[in-house]
């Protein structure tokens, strides 16, 4: 890590699910250089893990020829820190604005559908878009609270 607390990590690899407990390790050890706690450490890999899903299964449909691209960007030496993710297929893209909602009355008993759902719920920004490469992508931003910042809230 630079002295000012930014690192850049890249990683690529084949749509293969075998990924993911790599995935999930970085996600952990980078949140937590970061400085978030367990708590929020677990649910910023949640997001990460359904966003590479999200990628392997319905943006490069299960194609091992296809690449999943991770790239992870750290800001632990600033006032507020935070780990921004961009994660991009390669796969025909979709328009993100016909996304259903999950919440909707003839979606609560589907068995899918939420997984951008939730990595909006754990982040705190997210933006699901072409990306310029091709693909998609999505990046989401998480930023650590400032301590207090969680009790704060929850006396409201």
């Amino acid at each position: 890590m630079t002295p000012n607390g930014h690192q850049v990590v890249r990683l690529e690899f084949t749509s293969a699910f075998e990924m993911l407990d790599f995935v999930h390790v970085v996600s952990d050890h980078l949140a937590g250089s970061v400085g978030f706690d367990e708590d929020s450490r677990h649910w910023v890999c949640v997001a990460i893990r359904e966003s590479v899903i999200n990628a392997i299964k319905h943006g490069n449909r299960n194609d091992t020829s296809k690449h999943v691209f991770v790239e992870f960007e750290t800001a632990s030496h600033v006032e507020a820190p935070k780990l921004m993710i961009r994660v991009r297929d390669e796969g025909e893209g979709f328009d993100p604005e016909t996304i259903a909602d999950p919440l909707a009355p003839d979606n609560l008993l589907k068995s899918g559908g939420r997984g951008i759902f939730l990595i909006r719920s754990f982040m705190d920004d997210v933006r699901v878009q072409r990306a310029p490469e091709g693909g998609m992508e999505i990046r989401m931003t998480k930023r650590v609270q400032p301590t207090g910042a969680a009790e704060d809230s929850a006396k409201i």
